[in-house]
């Protein structure tokens, strides 16, 4: 077995720092909490990103919670009941990103007054159930495609955020696709048929 650790290794510069001066950087500017020097994002613009993802995250949550309340139709229990699911999953995503821009050292903005006007998504209540459910599938569509854009950008510039926003990622893809195989049911018509 090889060493990883020998002359034979493709490594050009040490793995480790000098634990002494990561010590000593550590100790400079504490009040700064997770944002250290080796942060190499932009920690406003990244903010200013989340606070958008915040609002998108929030609106979504409103809107599955209103549609969970008042679709009506005799296949609606089951629509009914996956709504209030996906409004669950979109407020777990709204605690990670508020977490996380507090971890970036600024509030969470939970006020109300500019929530649309921050949001990617729109607030669409829809007229009948399957309305509902089409307003649902293009609001995850909408995300899914902001959220991919937002992966390319935060890189390696800022991988905490990036894994976040993959990890929400996944489970809008998946809301799509049960928002896609709901409008299927219900309307009869499959996309791309």
């Amino acid at each position: 077995m090889k060493d990883v650790f020998s002359a034979e290794s493709h490594v050009t510069e040490p793995f480790l720092t000098d634990v002494k001066a990561l010590r000593e950087q550590a100790r400079r500017h504490i009040e700064k909490g997770a944002v250290s020097r080796t942060y190499i994002g932009d920690v406003t613009r990244t903010v200013d990103i989340l606070q958008c993802v915040l609002a998108t995250e929030l609106v979504c949550v409103l809107r599955y919670t209103q549609h969970s309340i008042v679709a009506t139709g005799l296949a609606s229990e089951g629509v009914k009941a996956e709504f209030a699911q996906h409004a669950k999953e979109e407020m777990e995503h709204v605690m990670a990103v508020a977490g996380r821009i507090n971890q970036l050292g600024a509030a969470p903005n939970f006020d109300p007054k500019d929530l649309v006007s921050r949001s990617a998504s729109e607030y669409a209540t829809g007229s009948n159930m399957v309305a509902m459910i089409r307003e649902n599938l293009i609001a995850e569509r909408i995300a899914v495609d902001h959220y991919r854009e937002l992966i390319r950008f935060f890189g390696d510039n800022d991988p905490t955020t990036r894994v976040m926003i993959e990890s929400i990622l996944a489970v809008e893809e998946e809301h799509a696709s049960d928002m896609q195989d709901l409008l299927a049911t219900h309307e009869g018509v499959r996309p791309n048929s």
